[in-house]
């Protein structure tokens, strides 16, 4: 009987595995220490609750009793969620890459030692019998724990060539003065490995990748490049008529397991999807209002309105990828339980639309996927255009009632505060741009709710459950709330989170800043102390927090006029440079801090009465500007920073004022000039 000392833990992930046979304990000073008292090896498992390769291994192996013996002999074995604690996860998966000399992924399996929890062995999934090439797991812990006894001086030297590759991955390099180059690089190294068929960068699996399509739609827009716009909007396009997108009830699944985004890994992330809410807003102004982005704006905000914001506030962390114990489940039909549900008009259109009269795509069965497009259902059964989309969406109507009606997949109702920044920053600007402000709403209530229950004494919480936060914030959570916040004030300006705004800066600049070089660590300084401090320059599945801090210092500063924001952006910039001339691909956020350094962006201050105040932001946002930050501040607001104070409105007048960097122009009186 083990001590199931994950019962009370906020994280669903860790709770999964609370009646486990494993003698679990949570990352904790008691598990370290114990490892240390018994000189048993850390064996440390990484994953997280919607992760079906985590659920695999755990009925595999975690959940077989003579698997969980022989674990609970010869290791002590730590379960960490890697959205909790992103720190940890962050480290071991850089130590995977560089021990196995591959990427890693979760479920992330590494063995520490005990004394100084440095990885000496890393995996990913093992199987309980060797296939593919892998070993079988309950062999591997035989030989790891005789490794361990017999090697010692190997692991020892082996742990500190580690130690010395992960200080050198983070070390800034002293070079010259940033130019333009590398986003000149980026852009060819980008079309290089573009998908001009499907979409989307390589071959399978293809992941969504906001932050590249969004440089992109901005260079194209900034230097007339045609080239990059196409390759945004194209893979927008594939990714919003392929099965990664939800057809009935809106939202993104992680990635697809093909080319053609046709099937996906069925996880629902909040952090894709906050993403690429804002991404198809953008996308939406930029090519002139296509009615398809207006459209997955729409379901997309729904979905995480109706599935995935809590009572208090914040948004949810994730839906499963399984259900009833199977990958997809709840996603997938048959076309006898569609004819069963449709009228023969609406089957006809439906089953050409989205393959039910095509081969089944997944494992016997229909998962949807657009293969058709209204003037082919036109040219075949002669309807109108306008008839064909009523039926289309009667259909879908009725699928999504009688799926709403199945077991559904697990919802992990943890609040991360990072992932709803980048929700909160989707929602303020897709409601922005086209005019919801039932969405900014939304993103309002869950700005609320981090201001109440995480942001505790002055400092920024990282995770919650039912309202109750814990965990030191990190670099991201800092980073992406700011950003959030700007463009929150650009969709409804509310002084509070100006405020609010300027205080994570301080905090930012304060606990997070790299004293010696510039840049920010993912660990504030006060934080435990861990075998690695990383600094985060790349992008993964989200943006670069040194990135994104970069680029928010830089707006924050420009409106307040505090110029040590401005000084701390450019000296993460230029700590970060040598890394960005080497691999310009693998930093596109760092890029669009480089265009902002080189190019200052534009920024319009509108002061006046606020009936009139939306006449003129709607003029100041008009078009396709992503170098354009707009604020239109009532003019009776207080509490503001002497840089927007002395930008005032005169009486029965609207004033607007543009600035572009230190530059700012005499102010606007007549919104034609705008």
């Amino acid at each position: 009987m083990t001590a199931r000392r994950l019962h009370d833990a906020t994280s669903p992930y860790l709770q999964q595995h609370a009646d486990n046979p494993v003698d679990w304990w949570p990352w904790c000073d008691e598990a370290l220490e114990l490892a240390r008292q018994t000189d048993r090896p850390i064996l440390l498992s990484i994953g997280y609750s919607a992760c079906h390769w985590c659920h695999v291994m755990a009925h595999e192996s975690f959940e077989d009793p003579v698997t969980a013996e022989l674990m609970n002999a010869l290791y002590v074995n730590i379960k960490v969620d890697r959205e909790e604690r992103p720190d940890l996860d962050r480290i071991y998966q850089t130590a995977h890459q560089l021990l196995a000399r591959r990427p890693g992924g979760w479920p992330l399996t590494v063995f520490l030692t005990p004394a100084d929890q440095a990885p000496f062995f890393a995996g990913t999934y093992f199987p309980p019998q060797a296939r593919h090439g892998l070993p079988a797991f309950r062999d591997l812990l035989r030989q790891i724990a005789h490794a361990y006894r017999q090697q010692h001086h190997a692991i020892d030297e082996q742990n500190g060539q580690l130690r010395a590759a992960l200080r050198q991955l983070d070390t800034p390099q002293a070079t010259g003065e940033p130019d333009d180059e590398p986003i000149h690089q980026a852009l060819g190294q980008l079309a290089g490995q573009y998908d001009a068929l499907h979409g989307g960068f390589g071959g399978a699996p293809k992941f969504p990748h906001p932050g590249t399509l969004r440089f992109l739609l901005r260079e194209g827009a900034r230097g007339d490049d045609q080239t990059a716009r196409h390759m945004a909007l194209h893979t927008l396009e594939q990714i919003a008529n392929g099965g990664i997108n939800d057809h009935l009830g809106g939202g993104f699944c992680r990635y697809s397991v093909d080319e053609r985004w046709m099937i996906p890994h069925f996880e629902k992330m909040l952090y894709d999807n906050g993403q690429l809410l804002a991404l198809y807003a953008e996308a939406w102004t930029a090519s002139g209002q296509r009615p398809l982005f207006r459209h997955i704006c729409e379901r997309t905000a729904e979905w995480l309105m109706r599935e995935m914001q809590s009572p208090l506030g914040g948004y949810y962390a994730s839906l499963d990828a399984d259900s009833e114990g199977e990958e997809g489940r709840f996603y997938l039909w048959t076309p006898a339980e569609v004819v069963a549900l449709l009228s023969a008009a609406e089957y006809r259109v439906f089953a050409a639309r989205y393959g039910l009269d095509r081969a089944a795509n997944f494992e016997g069965r229909w998962h949807l996927h657009t293969y058709t497009d209204t003037a082919r259902i036109q040219a075949v059964t002669g309807l109108e255009p306008a008839a064909i989309r009523k039926l289309l969406l009667s259909s879908r109507n009725k699928l999504l009632a009688a799926r709403e009606l199945r077991v559904r997949p697990a919802r992990d109702e943890k609040i991360l505060a990072s992932w709803n920044a980048l929700a909160i920053r989707g929602m303020a600007a897709a409601g922005r741009q086209l005019e919801r402000p039932e969405w900014i709403d939304s993103a309002v209530r869950a700005v609320q709710y981090l201001y109440d229950h995480h942001w505790i004494d002055g400092r920024l919480l990282a995770s919650s459950r039912d309202g109750s936060a814990r965990l030191n914030a990190y670099l991201d959570d800092y980073a992406y709330l700011i950003d959030a916040l700007l463009e929150l004030l650009q969709a409804r300006w509310d002084s509070t989170w100006l405020t609010f705004a300027r205080q994570l800066a301080g905090r930012l600049l304060s606990h997070f800043e790299d004293p010696d070089n510039g840049g920010f660590f993912f660990t504030s300084d006060d934080h435990e102390t861990l075998v690695h401090r990383p600094r985060p320059l790349t992008d993964d599945a989200m943006p670069s927090g040194n990135a994104v801090a970069v680029e928010a210092l830089q707006t924050l500063a420009l409106l307040t006029g505090d110029s040590a924001l401005h000084a701390g952006a450019e000296r993460a910039l230029r700590a970060a440079w040598s890394a960005v001339q080497r691999a310009p691909y693998a930093h596109l956020g760092l890029l669009e801090g480089l265009r902002r350094h080189l190019d200052p962006p534009e920024q319009l201050v509108i002061r006046g009465a606020t009936a009139e105040l939306a006449a003129w932001q709607r003029t100041a946002n008009s078009g396709y500007r992503p170098d354009r930050s707009v604020f239109a501040i009532p003019e009776l607001t207080a509490d503001l920073p002497s840089a927007l104070a002395d930008k005032r409105a005169e009486p029965g007048r609207t004033l607007a004022y543009r600035c572009r960097g230190t530059h700012c122009e005499p102010p606007i009186d007549q919104i034609e000039r705008l």
